[in-house]
């Protein structure tokens, strides 16, 4: 079995964060590191100083950062440098381990060489709305399937989706990959992911590897994270151009409303449509973000360090 590390992200970690790690340490296979990269220090020493349950682990290595170096990109970037295992695994800190087997079943197709990257099963958390269920079954089926360029003329841009969520990446093909881009907004996963299917590599959904993570957005923050995934693929026409997601997005609508007709919720149709236009228009800003001034645009973004950080 090759030895595995797992990389988090962190920023704000709360009580969930002991227990996500609690998880990982015992998983059907051992984690060689878990390493952190935590955005400011302050708030990590908070949860350390506030959780009862606070453990030590020997495999747990810390790196702390300031919010305004952190990058969706080259923080993920500058994070795997510091592991050297031929697996890595990214997870965010909200995703939580469904159950032991997660990491060994994540990690199987990578046996596979041109496999370059595994993703798993996105389950909704208990609270989630009925919308939301709907949505992690649409994005995250219960079929796996590995993905590569043949498939681009019939599923789309849905060839390229990966999500760093819980994803485990083939360190031999992220080196001769170049890693993840530096400044990301947004999708470094799947920019990450386009660029593997371009070259040849395949993508594989792995379903049976599962991690329960949903969230419930106001429709303000559906705009702003759709607005920076405009952004994001404005940024990268390489990848975007020939496959569009308006397409995907309008199935995605009309498969809620059947699916919330079929189950007696139809008075929540109305809600999603509400939702589904705030999303739209800040795609379609996002998109166009070159028309805006600075500042609408930091009026809109999720992420105004990115901003704030780039040369004009």
């Amino acid at each position: 079995m090759q030895e595995v590390d797992v990389i988090i992200p962190a920023y704000k970690p709360g009580a969930e964060f002991i227990e996500l790690i609690d998880k990982l340490e015992h998983q059907s296979i051992p984690v060689h590191q878990i390493l952190i990269f935590n955005t400011e220090q302050k708030y990590w020493e908070a949860l350390q100083y506030d959780h009862p349950r606070r453990k030590r682990y020997e495999n747990v290595r810390m790196w702390h950062i300031s919010k305004k170096e952190f990058d969706h990109g080259r923080t993920r970037r500058e994070a795997v440098k510091k592991s050297q295992t031929p697996v890595f695994v990214m997870m965010t800190q909200d995703a939580m381990p469904a159950d032991e087997f997660l990491l060994e079943r994540l990690i199987a197709p990578l046996s596979d060489r041109d496999v370059a990257v595994s993703y798993a099963r996105q389950l909704p958390r208990k609270e989630a709305g009925a919308v939301e269920r709907f949505t992690r079954e649409f994005n995250y089926p219960d079929q796996s399937c590995i993905k590569s360029k043949a498939d681009l003329d019939e599923m789309g841009i849905k060839t390229f989706f990966c999500s760093n969520v819980c994803a485990a990446y083939r360190r031999d093909i992220y080196e001769k990959q170049g890693g993840f881009i530096k400044h990301a907004i947004f999708n470094e996963d799947m920019i990450y992911a386009a660029g593997c299917i371009r070259a040849g590599y395949k993508i594989a959904y792995t379903a049976e590897a599962k991690v329960i993570h949903s969230h419930q957005y106001t429709n303000k923050e559906q705009f702003r994270r759709n607005f920076d995934l405009g952004v994001s693929q404005a940024e990268h026409p390489e990848v975007f151009e020939s496959v569009p997601a308006e397409s995907e997005g309008i199935r995605l609508v009309k498969r809620t409303a059947e699916y919330l007709k079929k189950e007696g919720e139809g008075r929540l149709i109305l809600p999603m449509c509400v939702t589904s236009a705030y999303k739209f228009f800040g795609y379609k800003l996002g998109k166009n973000y070159k028309r805006l001034s600075f500042r609408r645009i930091l009026k809109y973004t999720m992420n105004r360090t990115y901003w704030e950080s780039m040369r004009f």
